[in-house]
């Protein structure tokens, strides 16, 4: 996992930020998996619940989204079995085919194809990819923002687990409705040590999408003493599509003419 984070054009975006239910209508998904045997703790159990099932969402195979851009949108497609990924914005192509990371761009291409692989996805494909495995909950102390005091966990991982495995993520929510309203976390993928820097995403703007709640947009926050003080800048999204097949045979296979990435 590439924990909790840029894309080709998203490294410079991150970095500008000084960081680097089921359905409540009664609908029943027939293809709904069984529940799996992690531990969760009970409140993130609801938190998952709220934003489709854990079940329901280990069922799908591809994540489908788009990051809204002026110059021409940034589409990312993701196996949600295996974390293979294609990463197109009309400029370069990237992604990662399960064994390696590639590239097609010309000689302008300024980007770390590695930490750009999975680290948008990961950030919208929140809860979810806080059930994965390897994963250990701690409870933490409320966020308060704006006189609301939101509960929280944070996220670390076992040694091993995926390319920064010392990446920390705090997800805190709704302490009436369950749902999620903020993810902290913090960066250690170039310098592989332990970060004290937490930054701040607001997760205030969802829509069904597929029968998941989903963001519509992302929103990372300036900070104060590691706490989200104000905004700093939005991302939206388009074309968001949660996929119960697979994607067509190729999608993630390296393009002719493009580089293999060390």
């Amino acid at each position: 996992m590439k924990n909790l984070f840029l894309l080709i054009t998203l490294t410079c975006f991150v970095f500008s930020c000084q960081q680097a239910p089921p359905d409540k209508n009664g609908t029943k998904d027939t293809m709904a998996a069984p529940t799996p045997a992690i531990d969760y703790p009970d409140d993130l159990d609801k938190v998952f619940d709220n934003h489709g099932s854990i079940a329901k969402w280990k069922n799908r195979k591809v994540l489908t989204f788009e990051i809204v851009k002026e110059n021409g949108n940034q589409k990312i497609t993701t196996d949600l079995n295996n974390r293979r990924e294609r990463i197109e914005d009309g400029k370069a192509t990237s992604g990662f085919d399960g064994k390696n990371y590639w590239l097609m761009a010309d000689s302008t291409y300024e980007g770390n194809v590695k930490f750009a692989t999975n680290l948008m996805f990961y950030f919208y494909a929140m809860p979810f990819v806080l059930a994965d495995d390897g994963i250990h909950y701690t409870k933490v102390e409320d966020l308060n923002f704006e006189d609301m005091n939101y509960p929280g966990y944070r996220i670390s991982y076992d040694d091993g687990v995926g390319l920064s495995p010392k990446d920390e993520y705090f997800i805190h929510y709704h302490p009436e409705t369950y749902e999620m309203a903020w993810l902290g976390y913090t960066v250690t993928f170039k310098s592989g040590e332990k970060s004290e820097r937490i930054s701040w995403i607001r997760y205030n703007d969802w829509k069904n999408f597929d029968g998941f709640k989903l963001p519509a947009s992302l929103s990372w926050y300036k900070t104060e003493n590691n706490l989200p003080t104000e905004l700093r800048n939005t991302r939206k999204f388009a074309g968001i599509k949660v996929a119960a097949e697979a994607s067509p045979e190729g999608t993630f296979k390296m393009p002719e003419g493009a580089k293999v990435v060390d």
